[in-house]
């Protein structure tokens, strides 16, 4: 049932209230503990996020009623402040709001708060630590690379308020997220909100915990749902607003902005040549004499990756396939992360992370996908480090197992480079049927594969957005340790490096 928000006390006139029947009343009404209301641009979402809280102010909370908007940057929470005074103003109750960064915030004679803060990364999350927020907003969530600072900042959503003979109900405990498909967190947010279950189906999460007000163990059910609105939903919406999105060239910057589409590539580095039916190719074995090596980016708190590739010789790989000369296929992959898109680590030692290698290679020998041990190929420069000058370096503990590697290609302006090689294997990458390639025949420029095994790298790889400081790197916030692997091998060309160790099977 809809509860009025906003009722002024004298005249009793509505100051704001949800479009009826559209998804702005239902974010409103949601009784969940987490809310994300997605979809396309326009529906209402920062009215709705600020109005929620707008709700439990003045009816005898006071200053247990505390909350908190989110953005990674000052600047970008300009339009929800802007539409914080346009309301609140208007209830005439004596809302004062504060403008210096130090105390950005909106408090209430009855002692309410409403703070807007910048939260960029993880360290800053213990500028929090220890406080009440009953109220946790999050504007435009898919900015956040990882669900790190969103996880963490749970353990502030929290309220010492006992409603004893106040004859108030108990504090909800709200998280309340707003956002669009686009961003450099669209994978986890995706994996988090959107494919768990459809639009306005409640999620839930129960555990035992201990309960220190009946000191027993108790089960604990936490709930989640993802709410869609859409620009069609809004009367007040200029016409001429919508237009002009239209005119946006990027398609999949279309589709998030003007239908809420979860379902497209998103990024920037490498969207635009993308294309699951050119680049991704079935599942075969290589053929003798092809080079075959491996790439390394070294991780342990961070994902590591490690990647497989088969260097084409100009010959098949299928009837009536032959990759261009020089051409790499990734035949194989072991990410090593807790869950793809967390930014966690599987926290594996060298010594560990070098026999999973070591049986990772003896599979596919004996399972038949190549025919001899991998080479040596390009790794992360950073395990020929010590951290003292006792420790041994994690290339030496690798190399201990028989896992050895070459140095790989960090000298200025690589990463650059790194790029542009990508994109234009990229571009050269064919599929469609071609007679085997004489040695003789004129030169043509090789391009990049991924066979349909290496879940990951097809996952992360086509949505790595570019850096908004520097369009010609990567964001370094995004999940990058893909594509540092990758940029590697890249890097590294059509080399062949010989070495006389070789993984001891």
């Amino acid at each position: 049932m809809k509860t009025p928000v906003g009722i002024e006390k004298q005249e009793h006139k509505i100051i704001w209230e949800p479009i009826p029947g559209t998804s702005q009343e239902l974010a409103l009404d949601s009784p969940c503990n987490v809310t994300l209301y997605t979809g396309s641009r326009g529906p209402g979402k920062t009215d709705a996020q600020i109005m929620l809280f707008r709700r439990y102010v003045g009816i005898g909370y006071g200053q247990h009623w505390r909350g908190v908007i989110f953005d990674r940057e000052y600047k970008n929470l300009d339009d929800v402040v802007s539409k914080s005074k346009r309301w609140f103003n208007q209830f005439e109750d004596g809302a004062k709001f504060n403008s210096s960064k130090a105390d950005y915030k909106w408090t209430w004679p009855t002692g309410e708060e409403l703070y807007f803060r910048a939260l960029k990364k993880l360290d800053d999350y213990w500028d929090y630590h220890g406080q009440e927020f009953p109220f946790i907003g999050w504007n435009e969530l898919t900015k956040f690379a990882t669900p790190d600072v969103f996880d963490m900042m749970f353990s502030c959503n929290r309220t010492s308020f006992k409603p004893g003979d106040s004859g108030l109900p108990e504090i909800p405990l709200r998280v309340f997220a707003t956002c669009n498909p686009y961003g450099v967190g669209h994978n986890w947010v995706k994996r988090r909100f959107i494919d768990v279950g459809g639009y306005g189906k409640i999620i839930k999460k129960t555990v035992d915990v201990f309960n220190p007000r009946t000191q027993q163990i108790e089960p604990v059910t936490r709930t989640q749902t993802a709410l869609f609105g859409s620009y069609k939903e809004n009367i007040y919406l200029s016409p001429e607003y919508i237009a002009g999105m239209m005119e946006i060239a990027d398609e999949n910057i279309k589709k998030a902005w003007l239908d809420g589409n979860w379902d497209i590539v998103v990024g920037g580095a490498f969207d635009d040549l993308w294309n699951r039916k050119k680049h991704v190719i079935p599942r075969v074995p290589i053929p003798e004499g092809w080079h075959i090596d491996r790439s390394f980016d070294w991780g342990s708190t961070a994902p590591f990756s490690v990647g497989w590739w088969a260097q084409a010789n100009g010959e098949e790989l299928w009837p009536g396939f032959a990759p261009i000369r020089g051409s790499l296929i990734q035949i194989a992959e072991w990410y090593g992360t807790k869950a793809l898109g967390s930014g966690k680590g599987m926290m594996l030692g060298p010594t560990d992370l070098a026999h999973g290698i070591v049986k990772i290679e003896t599979g596919l020998m004996q399972d038949g996908w190549i025919s001899t041990q991998p080479w040596p190929g390009p790794a992360d420069n950073q395990i020929g480090n010590k951290i003292t000058v006792e420790d041994e370096t994690i290339e030496r503990k690798m190399q201990d197992v028989g896992v050895t590697w070459t140095k790989s290609d960090k000298s200025a302006g690589s990463r650059k480079n790194g790029l542009m090689l990508f994109r234009d294997r990229l571009q050269h990458a064919d599929c469609k049927p071609r007679p085997k390639l004489s040695f003789t025949a004129p030169p043509e420029s090789p391009g990049i594969y991924f066979m349909e095994n290496c879940l990951a790298s097809i996952a992360l790889l086509p949505t790595l957005p570019r850096d908004p400081d520097d369009m010609d790197d990567v964001d370094t916030m995004a999940e990058d340790h893909i594509w540092d692997m990758v940029r590697y091998r890249v890097l590294k060309g059509s080399e062949r490096y010989a070495s006389n160790l070789k993984v001891r099977i």
